[in-house]
């Protein structure tokens, strides 16, 4: 299984090549793709999104968000301030949701690699790589 950040769904869409869309590509065909609920969130918002494209979002399977979720995701980014590294609260959410499910995430946001240094969310292609 793997999750997608709001930044690689966003090229996924717009056909952008890319080493993460190509794998959210094959993921997508083997129904390995689990869906962060912070990022369908963030998706969702856009107002001029295709009602077939949010009905097909919204049709993927959700990553479980568990008891202790709130807290262990405050842990998470309080971990990654005190390195004086960027930790937006959404990025701590979808970080720590696929912490909690052991998924690895595609992202091109570079923010993610804080995560990835401070607490060991996976990574399967370095962000920004294309």
């Amino acid at each position: 299984m793997i999750a997608a950040d709001t930044s690689t769904w966003i090229a996924f869409f717009a056909g952008a090549g890319g080493d993460d869309t190509d794998l959210l590509h094959q993921a997508l065909r083997d129904c390995r793709v689990l869906m962060a609920a912070v990022v369908l969130t963030e998706i969702l918002s856009d107002p001029q999104l295709p009602s077939d494209v949010a009905q097909m979002l919204s049709a993927l399977p959700m990553i479980e968000i568990r008891p202790g979720y709130w807290q262990r995701a405050g842990a998470l980014r309080a971990q990654v301030l005190s390195r004086h590294r960027k930790a937006r609260l959404s990025d701590a959410l979808i970080a720590r949701s696929c912490m909690d499910g052991d998924i690895p995430l595609l992202t091109r946001d570079r923010d993610f690699r804080a995560f990835a240094d401070a607490a060991g969310l996976e990574l399967p292609i370095g962000p920004g790589s294309k």
